[in-house]
């Protein structure tokens, strides 16, 4: 039985790594953040848009690791390590403030609030990745859709399908099949 999650820690953590030095960055849609390989620098903390983090299989299909949006820290696990082991694309503008490693590593020795903000998010994100991976153990379409709802509490926004399609380890086909069965369902007199 997949349990509903309590809200996210990310805007809390958003807004104490917000007392930090930040670089403003800008990004197109398209646009990539980082590519596997790259040095880590630091961390992207999201007020506006939305970034995928993406692992290329060896049959060059895309898998998405993180759909990261306003509030969120793009690939928070790249704190501790050398490199980004995948990649960070744009998928909408992208407004980021990012914070240098060495700042967040020291912030997160020295300061009680930094620490207990980041533990929050770090348990808060191994729920979320638990859930989403019970969600891709449901055998169709329709139940992974309705645990997606049942996850966020309201249908996709228009347009999002092929994104969450590909979040949900369906086809965006299949996707806009289900989901326009439950628009229907939700709304049978057609009103929507």
């Amino acid at each position: 039985m997949i349990v509903i999650m309590s809200a996210t820690p990310a805007p809390v953590l958003a807004a104490i790594l917000a007392r930090l030095p930040l670089h403003d960055c800008e990004f197109s849609p398209g646009a990539a953040l980082f590519h596997r390989g790259d040095g880590v620098v630091g961390l992207h903390i999201m007020p506006e848009g939305t970034a995928h983090l993406i692992r290329h299989q060896d049959d060059g299909a895309a898998l998405i690791l993180q759909r990261a949006r306003p509030g969120a820290v793009l690939a928070e696990a790249s704190l501790y390590s050398a490199r980004y082991h995948c990649d960070a694309r744009a998928e909408t503008c992208v407004r980021t403030g990012m914070g240098l490693k060495p700042d967040l590593l020291r912030a997160l020795e020295t300061d009680v609030a930094v620490a207990s903000a980041w533990a929050s998010y770090l348990a808060h994100e191994v729920q979320r990745a638990r859930l989403l991976s019970e969600i891709l153990s449901l055998k169709t379409v329709k139940a992974r859709l309705k645990a997606w709802i049942a996850w966020n509490g309201a249908l996709p926004p228009r347009g999002q399908g092929h994104m969450i399609g590909t979040e949900i380890g369906v086809t965006v086909e299949a996707f806009y099949r289900e989901i326009a069965r439950e628009r229907r369902a939700a709304d049978p007199a057609g009103d929507s």
